[in-house]
This record gives C-alpha cells, structure tokens and sequence, in this order.
C-alpha cells in the first residue's frame, strides 16, 4: 500500500476513466460524486497510485443509523440492542455511517484492497469519531455478501434474504481505537 494514498475527492476533481466492472458504480465516481458532496449526501474517498495519479479504488460514506423500522418486529429490535447495549441506555436507533459505494479497479481486484478500505474507513471513524457512531452499515450486493461475510459485517434481519441487496452492520466497538 505504500505507492498509495487515500484523500477525499475534491470538488473540482474530475475522474475521466474508471472500470470496476460494474457500470452504475463507475458512473458514480465518473458522473456523481462531486454533486453528492455539494449536496452534502455522501463523502467521497479515493485510493490514489501516487506516482501515476490514476484511482484505483473509491470508497462513499453517509451517515445513518440502526433503528427499530430496521427489524421486522420491534421484539428482533429488543434482542439485537440488548445483546449490544448490557446494561446501558437503549435508545430507538443508533447512529451509523453508511459505506454507500466501495469500487475497486478490475487491474487490481484480488489484492485485499477492498479489506484495506473496510479497515480505513473503520478506523477513522474509531479514532476520529468527531460526532459519535457506533455502526458501519452497507446495502450489500448478493454477489459481494460473501466479502462483507468475511471482514466480520452480519445481516441486520434475515426480511431482505434473497434480495438484490442485504442490510449489513459491523460493530465499531469490536475496532481497538
């Protein structure tokens, strides 16, 4: 990882090419990224080869949030807060940032890069959690759950099971900060 480096993508950056293989996913980074953050919807990072320029990887977060209108009954809700919160205050949700878009350039898919960007978004938000957030969240693609599976994220409820995309959650608390 040492011939890159992750920044926030600037207003006025323009991102000309970019292949992940996955077509609304490179429209994002090409066409939508900056008007999301002028709108303030999304945050925008890239992984950038520091000798080329080129972005390689592009990660979007939003904030969000866990709630009871996340489970299909408020007595799964009950169950999933208080194996969460022992003993301590529980509140009708909890606040999340959301992975909202995570593409990987196809000449470099296969490295862990995806990991390393779970992992970085992970901690920034332990280490610099600048409004309070406990969960990271994503509506993952069936065919990416078994990537989410394996850097520890679970299903919120089983209700989306089949579904093009899978409410996900990771507990920020399990990251050392």
């Amino acid at each position: 990882m040492a011939d890159y480096e992750i920044r926030k993508l600037g207003l006025d950056d323009a991102i000309t090419e970019f292949d992940c293989g996955d077509d609304y996913l490179n429209d994002f980074i090409i066409n939508d990224a900056p008007l999301y953050r002028r709108a303030l919807l999304a945050m925008t990072y890239v992984l950038e080869n520091k000798d080329s320029g080129k972005i390689v990887a592009y990660f979007s977060v939003a904030n969000d949030r866990i709630s009871i209108k996340d489970f299909p009954t408020s007595t799964d809700f009950n169950c999933f807060r208080k194996h969460k919160f022992v003993n301590e205050k529980r509140l009708r949700s909890y606040p999340a940032i959301k992975i909202c878009r995570l593409g990987i350039d196809k000449t470099i898919q296969g490295q862990q890069i995806g990991t390393f960007l779970i992992d970085f978004v992970g901690t920034m938000f332990v280490t610099d959690n600048k409004s309070g957030c406990r969960f990271l969240t994503v509506d993952a693609y069936s065919q990416a759950i078994p990537f989410y599976l394996k850097n520890d994220f679970a299903f919120l409820s089983s209700e989306d099971d089949g579904q093009r995309t899978r409410l996900m959650y990771f507990d920020l608390s399990d990251i050392d900060g």
